[in-house]
């Protein structure tokens, strides 16, 4: 894949506890004259910034804005709660949000999980990003529900995280232009969905050569038992009966 009509490279944004890092060496591997670059972006302006063209794709998380764009949901996150490590939460193995029903539960303005009733108790404000409401929680102010890799994005040794049973939960997929589907977002797809590099999907491969079949040797015994030229009628002559004496 080479030539003037091929970009510099292949775009990717990724919005903050994604994790695009095995499929960008699979790129590698299978389209190694165009080189993907990875843009981290905010979760709170990613569709947009896949609108503006600031990249060719982007892995964003629900909820997603689809207006104009495509999206392909690649995995479903864990939600956790997360906590100081002397919190009661952090002596159990999971939670409900019944269990959070005394606790002030921060929901910071680029929250991710979409809520029908937020358990707990409000926060006075809500802090402007996650790793705004993160340091709250370290400072005993609150608690904050997240999807898990947030929580292992903003890890921190005071502070740990459990499993909240009946949270929402949210959801990573990779989203484009509807109008914007090239060749490379083809390649990029069929890698994120796993298709290997042989999928008819995937970028076409050439057919391999037909083996030609060696010519029969002449005068040599075929499969059938006769013989080659040489023979007149090609079979075997038969003896005649054994002529009687008089």
């Amino acid at each position: 894949m080479t030539g003037p009509d091929v970009p510099a490279s292949f775009r990717l944004a990724y919005v903050p506890g994604a994790t695009p890092a095995k499929w960008v060496r699979t790129w590698a591997e299978r389209v190694p004259d165009v080189p993907l670059t990875l843009v981290p972006v905010a979760a709170a302006v990613a569709t947009g910034f896949v609108r503006e063209r600031g990249a060719d794709a982007a892995l964003l998380r629900s909820p997603i804005d689809r207006d104009g764009l495509h999206a392909i949901p690649l995995y479903t996150e864990t939600t956790v709660v997360v906590v100081p490590k002397d919190h009661v939460v952090a002596a159990a193995d999971e939670v409900s949000t019944a269990d959070l029903a005394d606790d002030v539960v921060l929901r910071p303005l680029d929250d991710t999980i979409e809520w029908d009733r937020v358990p707990g108790r409000p926060a006075l404000e809500r802090p402007a990003t996650t790793a705004d409401a993160i340091e709250l929680v370290a400072a005993g102010i609150g608690v904050l529900v997240v999807p898990q890799s947030l929580a292992r994005l903003h890890h921190r040794r005071d502070l740990t995280y459990r499993p909240v049973t009946d949270a929402p939960q949210s959801s990573v997929a990779l989203s484009w232009l509807e109008d914007e589907t090239t060749d490379l977002m083809e390649e990029f797809i069929g890698i994120v969905r796993g298709r290997t590099v042989n999928s008819t999907r995937g970028r076409q491969q050439p057919p391999a050569p037909a083996e030609r079949k060696r010519p029969e040797p002449q005068g040599r015994k075929t499969a059938a038992g006769k013989s080659g030229a040489g023979r007149r009628g090609g079979g075997v002559a038969k003896r005649g009966k054994p002529r009687r004496r008089s």
